[in-house]
């Protein structure tokens, strides 16, 4: 991670507001060089809005090199907020049986087997935050001195 307190860091990180402050506490940098960008998912699509934003961020202000983040309870939490959504309300459930035999007889369009499963994740942490890495790293508008790292927020600490 940037160790000089003048570079600019962007930070690709979950939802979890407990992640931020993590980071803003375990950093030596100056806050203002350090911008966020928080996403639902990792980067799925080199031409998606979350690769667009990192892009733009990357010239608009200067970035010299950016985390991607994540946490390792995000799968089950998410889980836990679907199947909520789903069980309390009975004109979702008559949809989602809809979108269930959809992901069964429409594929390869959906890749999941129903509708909870695509809500839910598509898969392991560190398979997210390599691929997010990977594509950052390759995608041809991104300047090869930008340095792109993994970063482990584990609730309490920050690991690079």
């Amino acid at each position: 991670m940037c160790t000089d307190k003048k570079k600019k860091l962007l930070l690709v990180i979950g939802m979890d507001h407990n992640i931020e402050q993590t980071i803003k506490e375990n950093t030596n940098l100056n806050l203002e060089n350090i911008l966020i960008l928080q996403s639902y998912q990792p980067i799925t699509s080199p031409f998606g809005d979350l690769m667009r934003d990192i892009i733009i961020a990357v010239y608009q202000e200067n970035i010299e090199e950016i985390g991607v983040t994540a946490t390792a309870d995000r799968s089950k939490q998410n889980l836990d907020v679907v199947s909520k959504m789903i069980s309390a309300n009975k004109e979702l459930q008559k949809k989602v049986q809809i979108f269930d035999y959809l992901f069964k007889y429409c594929r390869p369009e959906f890749q999941e087997e129903n509708i909870k499963e695509w809500l839910k994740d598509s898969g392991t942490l560190k398979v997210d935050v390599q691929t997010s890495i990977n594509m950052i790293k390759n995608h041809p508008l991104i300047p090869p001195s930008v340095k792109v790292r993994k970063v482990t927020v584990d609730k309490e600490e920050l690991a690079i």
